[in-house]
C-alpha cells in the first residue's frame, strides 16, 4: 500500500547532469526511510502530495521535454516496441488462427488458442510484478522478452496443436511479464513530469498494433506464412531488449542506497501454495473454469461451474493485488479497481459491437470494423491529450478526468447501443458512439493509471503495475466471457440476439457508471 508520508526531492549536484546519472531516479533517494534533516540538502523541496518511494522530476531549468531525448530515447523506443510486439502477437494472431488450427488440426480446441495465452498472462503478470519490486525492472524483463521469444519460435515451428498451444502459453508469460513491467520500468525511470506523456504512449504502443497487426498477419501469412507471424518477430524482440535493458539495468532494484548496494534479501520462508506466483496458478485456474463454464449450454452446470470457478478466483486474487482492492480501499487498490471497470465497460462493449453491426444492421465486416477503428483512434487520441495536461493535476487527485472519462465512455457505450439495437437510428451512428467511448477511454484509463502508480512506493511499483494489468486481463476474459454466454444461452432458448447485446451493453453501461461513481477514491481523502 502507498505510504502517506512526504517525499524529498534531490538535486543532483552543479557540475552533474540530473539526466545522465542513473542515481538520479534512484527511489532510494527520495526514501524518508533512509533520510532526516540532517541528510537533506539546502535546495531539497518539500512534496507533500507525494507519496514516500517515488522521484520528482529534476529542475524544471534541467529537465528534458521529450521522452525521446537524451537519456530516456532508447529507452523509450525499447517500452514502446516491447509492448507494440506483444500487443502484435496478442491480437495479430486471431486473423491467422483459423488457418493455423486447420492446418495443426485443433480445431476441435480452437478457443485454446487464445484461452493459453490469456491465462498465463495472469501469470506472467504476477510473476514479474514480484520480481521487480525484488530485483528491479530488469531481470524480469530480460526473462520475459526471452520466454516471449522462445514461445514465438516454438509456436512457428510447432509440428502440431498441442506444441502450438505450448508456445502461446510461454508466449502469455511473455505478454503478461512486459506489460506489467512497461508501467514499472515508465515509473522507476522516468521523471515525473514524463510519466503521464510515457503511460500514453504505451496506450497508443498497444492499440495500433491491435488495430492494424489482424491485417499484418494476414499479409504475411498469404505471402510467406503463417510460420512467418511468429519467427519474423524474433530480431524485433532481440532490437527492444538492446534498447531497454542498459538503463534498466543502471537502476538497480527500489530501495535505500544501502538496501541496493546489499545482496538481495532472501525469501520469506513461506509455504510454496502460498507465494504470489503460487496464487496466480490457482487464478488462472480459476479464470479458467469459469470461463469454459460460461460456454456450457446447459442450464444445470452454467450456473454452479462458473460460480466454483468465480470462487477460486476471487480467493486467490485477495492474495495478489494490494491489500483492500476487493474492499475498493482509497488509493492504489481503487486504481486496480477502476482498471478493471474501463476495461471491462469498453472491451466487454467493444467484443459486440462487430457482431451487433453484421448481425443486426446487416453491414459489412469492413463497415462494421470501422467502429473498432474509430474506437482505437480517439482512445489514442484522449490518451494524448490527458498526458499533455496532466501537470494541472500532478501530485493531487486525478478523479475529476477519471470521472469525466467514465461519464464520456458511459455516454459512448449508450450511443454505440442505439446505433446497434434500434433499427430507427442510423447504423453509422454505432461507429460515431464508439469513437466518443474511444475518447473517454483514454482519458481515463491513462489518469487512473499515472495516479495510481505516483502513489505506489518505489519498492511497491512492481505490484501496482502487475495488479492493474492483472484486472485488465480479467476484465476482458470475463466480460466477454458473460456476453458470449448471453449469446450462447438467447440462442439456445430461442432468444434473439438483439436480446442478448441489450443485456451485454446494460452491463458494460453498469460498469462505466460504477467508475464515475468510484473514481473519487482514487486518492485517500486528505490528498
Amino acid at each position: 500500500m502507498p505510504s502517506e508520508q512526504e517525499a524529498t526531492t534531490q538535486e543532483p549536484p552543479a557540475q552533474e547532469s540530473s539526466v545522465q546519472d542513473p542515481s538520479a531516479h534512484d527511489p532510494s533517494m527520495h526514501d524518508p526511510s533512509v533520510q532526516d534533516s540532517s541528510a537533506r540538502t539546502p535546495s531539497a523541496r518539500e512534496s507533500p502530495a507525494q507519496p514516500s518511494g517515488t522521484r520528482q522530476a529534476p529542475a524544471p531549468d534541467a529537465r528534458p521535454e521529450s521522452a525521446f531525448r537524451a537519456p530516456y530515447s532508447a529507452l523509450t523506443w525499447g517500452i514502446v516496441l516491447s509492448v507494440g510486439l506483444v500487443a502484435f502477437e496478442s491480437m495479430g494472431v486471431a486473423t491467422v488462427l483459423p488457418e493455423i488450427a486447420g492446418r495443426l488440426g485443433g480445431l476441435n480446441a480452437y478457443g485454446w488458442g487464445l484461452s493459453a495465452l490469456m491465462l498465463a498472462n495472469l501469470i506472467g503478470t504476477v510473476a514479474a510484478g514480484v520480481a521487480a519490486d525484488r530485483h528491479g525492472p530488469a531481470r524480469p524483463l530480460t526473462l520475459g522478452l526471452a520466454v516471449f521469444a522462445v514461445g514465438c519460435a516454438l509456436a512457428g515451428a510447432a509440428p502440431n496443436w498441442p506444441a502450438f498451444l505450448a508456445g502461446r502459453f510461454l508466449q502469455g508469460l511473455g505478454v503478461g511479464a512486459v506489460m506489467a513491467l512497461a508501467y514499472t520500468a515508465i515509473a522507476l525511470a522516468y521523471p515525473q513530469h514524463l510519466r503521464a506523456r510515457m503511460f500514453a504512449l504505451v496506450s497508443g504502443a498497444w492499440t495500433v498494433p491491435s488495430l492494424v497487426g489482424p491485417s499484418i498477419a494476414a499479409l504475411i501469412s498469404d505471402h510467406v506464412s503463417w510460420r512467418g507471424v511468429f519467427v519474423l518477430l524474433l530480431p524485433l524482440i532481440a532490437a527492444a531488449a538492446t534498447l531497454a535493458l542498459p538503463q534498466l539495468r543502471r537502476l538497480g532494484r527500489p530501495g535505500s542506497a544501502e538496501e541496493r548496494e546489499a545482496p538481495a534479501p532472501a525469501a520469506e520462508a513461506t509455504p510454496w501454495w502460498s507465494t504470489p506466483v503460487a496464487r496466480s496458478v490457482l487464478l488462472a485456474a480459476g479464470t479458467g473454469v469459469l470461463l469454459a463454464g460460461l460456454q456450457l449450454r446447459q442450464l444445470a452446470l452454467l450456473i454452479p461451474l462458473p460460480a466454483v470457478g468465480a470462487a477460486t478466483a476471487l480467493l486467490a486474487l485477495r492474495r495478489v493485488t494490494p491489500a483492500g482492492t476487493l474492499s475498493v480501499r482509497r488509493g492504489v487498490p481503487t486504481g486496480v479497481v477502476l482498471r478493471f471497470l474501463l476495461c471491462g465497460a469498453y472491451f466487454g462493449s467493444e467484443a459486440f459491437l462487430p457482431l451487433g453491426l453484421v448481425k443486426l444492421r446487416e453491414l459489412s465486416a469492413t463497415e462494421a470494423g470501422l467502429g473498432l477503428s474509430a474506437g482505437a483512434i480517439t482512445w489514442v487520441l484522449g490518451a494524448t491529450w490527458q498526458g499533455r495536461a496532466d501537470s494541472r493535476w500532478s501530485g493531487r487527485s486525478r478523479a475529476v478526468p477519471i470521472a469525466a472519462g467514465f461519464a464520456v465512455l458511459l455516454v459512448g457505450i449508450a450511443v454505440m447501443a442505439l446505433g446497434v439495437l434500434v433499427d430507427a437510428v442510423p447504423a453509422l451512428t454505432a461507429v460515431a458512439g464508439w469513437a466518443i467511448g474511444g475518447a473517454g477511454m483514454g482519458v481515463a484509463f491513462n489518469a487512473a493509471t499515472t495516479d495510481a502508480m505516483e502513489q505506489a512506493t518505489a519498492d511497491r511499483q512492481g505490484e501496482a503495475s502487475g495488479s492493474m494489468q492483472l484486472a485488465q486481463t480479467l476484465a476482458v476474459a470475463v466480460l466477454s466471457g458473460l456476453g458470449g454466454a448471453a449469446v450462447t444461452l438467447s440462442a439456445a432458448h430461442g432468444g434473439s440476439v438483439s436480446l442478448a447485446l441489450t443485456v451485454t451493453f446494460a452491463l458494460t453501461a453498469a460498469l462505466a457508471a460504477a467508475g464515475v461513481l468510484t473514481a473519487h477514491r482514487i486518492r485517500p481523502s486528505a490528498a
